[in-house]
């Protein structure tokens, strides 16, 4: 399972930038508007990524808990340069079996708007040892990282990740 699920995550950065090489052991589907499945690297405009989406986790059974994070590694902290990542969504205390609607949502959902270029939005899952154990220790959004996260709430490394990319949308780009 995790050598071709992995293998994008690698060549997209998402493993090196945001989280350390781990193995995918968990299916988890990123749906947004009822069709538009996330796939790695795949474009998505942010037309398309206003709603939050439906995730699907296929976790061992609903006794298993499950944390989702969703952020952006590339939006520039404006106090700090090299604090890249920001956190547009998180759920905790998801159920193995069924979708992030089940979970406890720490951080609403925030529609991606990249003003800039292009912007990579990743969304890491992680296995909970129990529920109810997971913490925000900020409510910023700006200030996030997920290394320190993980480590902070006893998370390891992720069980699965997928990203897909956005870039401002034009006039042009939104008649098409």
């Amino acid at each position: 399972m995790s050598r071709g699920i992995i293998e994008p995550l690698i060549v997209g950065r998402v493993v090196g930038d945001v989280v350390d090489l781990f193995t995918p052991n968990v299916k988890m589907n990123v749906i947004y508007n009822f069709s538009k499945q996330v796939s790695n690297g795949h474009e998505l405009l942010p037309s398309s990524i206003a709603s939050k989406p439906r995730v699907e986790v296929a976790g061992d059974d609903m006794r298993s808990a499950f944390t989702l994070i969703m952020i952006d590694p590339d939006a520039p902290s404006p106090s700090d340069p090299y604090l890249r990542e920001y956190l547009h969504w998180m759920v905790t205390d998801i159920p193995g079996t069924t979708d992030a609607s089940f979970g406890k949502e720490m951080m609403s959902y925030e529609s991606p708007k990249p003003s800039i270029g292009i912007h990579r939005y990743a969304f890491v899952l992680f296995k909970q040892s129990a529920r109810q154990t997971v913490k925000l220790s900020s409510s910023s959004r700006s200030h996030f990282n997920t290394r320190s996260f993980s480590e902070a709430n006893g998370l390891g490394l992720p069980v699965a990740a997928v990203y897909f990319n956005s870039q401002r949308e034009t006039a042009t780009r939104r008649r098409c």
